[in-house]
């Protein structure tokens, strides 16, 4: 009997002793789970604050017109003039865009042409002054071709070209547009050719390899 008393109560101090262990753990994790908390309400902010700033950004774009159209339709009771236009807008910091938008009057089309290109930005990657490498954009019947240059340079391009290059905030650059020369099969090529180029860091990450086997 007094065996079975022992067994007993050491099962209850067993469960106790359990029981205090649970009840001391939340206790110990409370302080813990708000520090967490607070931290991740403190990475909410920044995130906030981050998108702030890329909104003020987006305020702080420029806008270009590269070409103004005037097109004529023909209807029943006659002919329908309106216009269209080609925009660009850019930060000057690698962030670029191209927007066409078409109304009755040059105002309104320009208008529209630019909220456009604020909708189809793209990120350029720059090595300094000037692309990261040698591309070729095709869109429709244009075709350009776009080099890196040496400091110093300028921008060799003209036309939707020129304008879309500055805009992106490249400084040396050369060019070649190739097959045709309408400014908007001109713009669609090159805004083709900065959207295909790639970052070295990007890259080399990717291949698990060294920026310099990989870029010369």
């Amino acid at each position: 009997m007094a065996e079975e008393e022992l067994k007993e109560e050491e099962k209850k101090k067993a469960e106790e002793q359990k029981e205090e262990a649970a009840g001391t753990v939340p206790e110990e994790s409370g302080p813990e789970k708000k520090i967490e908390q607070k931290q991740e309400e403190e990475k909410e902010v920044e995130k906030e604050v981050e998108e702030i700033d890329e909104e003020e950004e987006e305020i702080e774009l420029k806008d270009q017109v590269i070409s103004i159209r005037r097109v004529t339709k023909v209807v029943k009771g006659g002919k329908n003039l309106s216009f269209s236009a080609l925009a660009a807008v850019g930060n000057e910091r690698g962030v670029v865009g191209l927007g066409k938008g078409k109304a009755r009057e040059v105002p309104h089309a320009i208008a529209k042409a630019v909220e456009n290109a604020k909708k189809n930005l793209v990120k350029v990657p720059l090595n300094g002054t000037t692309i990261t490498h040698y591309i070729k954009g095709e869109a429709g019947g244009g075709l350009i071709v776009l080099r890196p240059a040496s400091k110093g340079t300028g921008v060799i391009a003209g036309g939707a070209a020129r304008v879309i290059m500055e805009l992106a905030g490249i400084k040396d650059i050369l060019t070649k547009s190739i097959r045709s020369n309408n400014p908007i099969s001109v713009a669609h090529a090159t805004m083709d050719g900065l959207s295909k180029l790639k970052n070295p860091d990007v890259v080399s990450k990717e291949r698990n390899k060294p920026k310099e086997k990989i870029w010369h």
